[in-house]
């Protein structure tokens, strides 16, 4: 009978998180998106706080899920991504609810811009894009599946217009690899056409080239129409200037920084007289140009008088560089809105892309629209967004007992407007089961005052005191060097933690290359936390490949205690055999054997899962389909962005008490993604392993138990009913449970690490 109580308390403990899990039956272990914590920001709930940033988003509509309503298509540029929004309804009305899982229904390879039109005529939109080299540009065919989602088919890798002139023929439409192109029915009569800037030219014109298949519908065969359309062309003498016909520009300067030139087109009618005005912004230039056409739609005319004189771009619309303008319905009443954003490919010039996207709503009624300035955070505003290079690290700061979170981030938020890196605190303010991060400050221990222009944060008990300290890695805006520093916290186990920034210390014998990201693990099982180190350095007094580990050997000079053990740390290569860029790493037990496991992300954005690494050796086995798609019902590699520059800060932690750790990601654009796992399941016929290393001595026990652990931890003891006979300890290594006065019996030993691990462990008392 005392078998079958114990097996039941196990079940259940497994159930609300108090047991360490594996998978069983050999359904395979993953992680799945979910929204694994609510996150407060001022007054407001973010809806889609683990959306993952936006910072040059480019907009369009499209029916995700059958259900006739418009939903959002979201493509950044700056990181190759697809955000998919559902447009559900809400108790105050409609609402943008974030769905990773429908990127699926997308090509993979998407790249430089996307737009979704519909060029043959059925009501779906098709999908037109850059290829690889930027330049050309793709199109694929919407072909719905069974359940009417959308699926894409390749049509043409290469769009061609007709040139029939003696050395003619069919000659690719080219759109140079940064500007933009408008695909839209120009001339009015319901064929798509293409408009373009010229990017060879110094002071660049519109071609446009029009769609002359014979069936009206469903054809991509065109001509060029014109090589200077409406008269206007865009000279380099400044922001917003431009010549019109018969004049010339004149002379230019070069722009500084000097930057490739790229070119948006966007079309709108904002007049309502049926033809389409030009909305047009260029490289290193925040403004926005609005000029009407004072001609028709087959024969467009512009000049100096129609620039700026629609409302409500009367006024300068501003983003904070390179605006392209997206005619799209965002507002759920069936009219277009105008969104503005960059469309920058990185952020070299240092701007602000936390809140960039301007939303301008269409008030109008008839064909005359009336556009409203409305919001400079569009989507933003709901998301958990540090501008760029979020790297988030968990763990109680407060001494609440409570997982909190730190999210490392570079911005331009702070009173100077200068372009820094420091830390946002958001405090748990919710249940050990249901957590709720509160905004506290978006400067932590004053950071930003330092003039780093990168900074990824680690929380971790580094002197074995049961306090957490921090670890950050970060360098000076303006130096190559990336001293990975560290402060010890003062404060006494389960008290506020405190850190001083005058006493930061910096780890020795380290590449400190720009933008190396450390995490910490007992990789050896020594009880000591150990260092894996993702770098891009192969310095000739620092050699080595991506990741590199650091055995701790436990001096009492923390600079001096983490010694190189493995430059080449699992042997990790691409599928090309070539060295990750910007590998970053992570490492928790995630699928509950007991052990612990690796997990790497790097800017080609792959993912990948090493688990039980304290048995493998040489080339680490890995996995990189591990994120479930519920839509699909498969397993799939990750598409949470990738670029050159792209720098991934994977984390992991168990925020809402349920044994396991979640999965985060900090992303390049400034947001983070958040998993839980997925077949990290347990029975008591085959009860797991503890996922924390320790011992608990003497068992059975009649006075004390003595438990000791790798960390600092706090511990509990339940009886088999669940009721807790001894309540939670202060965290620390080691433990004296008395026991004494107890019953005879068995009895449930319930750990937790301060970065919200747990596990469970028997007793029996005599």
């Amino acid at each position: 009978m005392r078998q079958l109580l114990l097996r039941a308390i196990l079940t259940a403990l497994a159930g609300s998180g108090c047991y360490a899990a594996h998978a069983q039956g050999g359904a395979p272990f993953g992680f799945e998106f979910k929204a694994v914590a609510k996150v407060v920001q001022g007054t407001d709930t973010l809806r889609n706080a683990w959306a993952g940033g936006l910072n040059s988003p480019q907009f369009s509509n499209i029916d995700l899920n059958a259900d006739q309503q418009p939903d959002l298509f979201v493509f950044d540029r700056a990181t190759n991504r697809v955000f998919p929004f559902l447009n559900v309804a809400t108790a105050a009305g409609r609402a943008w609810q974030f769905a990773p899982d429908y990127a699926a229904l997308f090509p993979q390879d998407l790249t430089g811009w996307v737009l979704l039109r519909d060029y043959d005529c059925d009501g779906r939109p098709d999908l037109f894009t850059a290829d690889a080299s930027g330049s050309n540009i793709r199109v694929f065919r919407q072909v719905p599946d069974a359940q009417g989602r959308p699926g894409f088919r390749l049509i043409t890798a290469q769009l061609t217009y007709f040139d029939p002139g003696p050395f003619g023929g069919d000659i690719n439409i080219a759109t140079g690899g940064y500007n933009m192109p408008a695909v839209e029915d120009v001339d009015g009569d319901g064929r798509l056409d293409v408009l373009t800037y010229d990017f060879s030219a110094s002071s660049p014109a519109i071609y446009y080239y029009r769609n002359t298949t014979a069936t009206g519908c469903g054809g991509l065969e065109f001509r060029e129409a014109s090589s200077y359309w409406g008269g206007i062309s865009a000279c380099l003498t400044g922001c917003n200037q431009f010549a019109f016909a018969p004049n010339l520009c004149p002379p230019f300067r070069t722009l500084k920084p000097n930057h490739t030139g790229g070119y948006n087109v966007g079309l709108f009618d904002l007049d309502g007289d049926g033809d389409k005005d030009l909305l047009t912004g260029r490289d290193n230039c925040p403004e926005l140009t609005a000029i009407r056409n004072n001609g028709t739609a087959q024969t467009a005319s512009f000049t100096a008088a129609s620039v700026n004189s629609v409302a409500p771009f009367t006024a300068s619309a501003l983003v904070p560089n390179f605006p392209a303008a997206f005619p799209v319905d965002v507002t759920f009443d069936g009219r277009p809105d105008v969104v503005l954003a960059p469309a920058l490919y990185d952020n070299t010039d240092t701007v602000e892309t936390r809140q960039s996207v301007v939303l301008y709503r269409n008030t109008g009624t008839g064909a005359a629209p009336s556009l409203v300035r409305e919001q400079s955070d569009f989507l933003q505003r709901d998301m958990v967004d540090v501008s760029e290079l979020a790297a988030p690290t968990f763990g109680d700061i407060d001494g609440d007992g409570l997982v909190d979170m730190l999210v490392g981030g570079v911005s331009r938020n702070n009173t100077a407007h200068f372009y820094r890196a420091g830390l946002s605190y958001y405090r748990n303010v919710g249940t050990r089961t249901a957590p709720v991060f509160k905004l506290i400050t978006s400067d932590y221990l004053g950071l930003m005052s330092q003039k780093l222009a990168f900074i990824k944060p680690v929380l971790v008990d580094l002197n074995r005191d049961g306090a957490l300290d921090m670890v950050y890695s970060a360098y000076r805006k303006g130096t190559s060097d990336n001293p990975i520093a560290f402060v010890l916290n003062t404060a006494a186990a389960g008290r506020p933690v405190a850190l001083n920034l005058s006493s930061v210390s910096y780890f020795a014998n380290m590449p400190q290359r720009v933008f190396d990201m450390p995490c910490f693990a007992d990789i050896d099982g020594d009880g000591r936390v150990d260092m894996l180190l993702g770098s891009n350095s192969n310095s000739i007094d620092y050699p080595g490949q991506a990741l590199r580990y650091y055995r701790n050997t436990g001096a009492a000079d923390l600079s001096q205690a983490f010694v190189v053990q493995d430059n080449d740390f699992g042997r990790i290569r691409t599928s090309s055999g070539s060295r990750p860029s910007s590998l970053s790493p992570v490492v928790a037990d995630f699928d509950g054997d007991g052990r612990p496991d690796l997990l790497t992300a790097d800017a080609a954005g792959d993912i990948r899962f090493f688990p039980d690494i304290r048995t493998q050796s040489g080339a680490f086995l890995a996995r990189t389909d591990i994120f479930y798609n519920n839509l699909t019902a498969q397993y799939q590699v990750g598409q949470w962005g990738w670029a050159n520059r792209f720098r991934y800060a994977p984390a992991a932690a168990d925020v809402n008490g349920d044994g396991a750790p979640e999965l985060f990601l900090g992303l390049e654009g400034g947001g983070i993604n958040s998993f839980s796992t997925r077949n990290r399941l347990v029975t008591a016929s085959h009860p797991a392993q503890a996922a924390l290393p320790l011992q608990l001595y003497p068992n059975p026990a009649t006075f004390t138990a003595t438990l000791e652990a790798a960390q600092p931890v706090h511990v509990t003891v339940l009886d088999l009913a669940g009721r807790v006979v001894r309540p939670a300890t202060a965290a620390a290594r080691t433990h004296q449970l008395s026991v004494a006065g107890l019953p005879a019996g068995i009895y449930l030993v319930r750990i937790q690490a301060l970065t919200g691990e747990t596990s469970v462990r028997r007793l029996e008392v005599k």
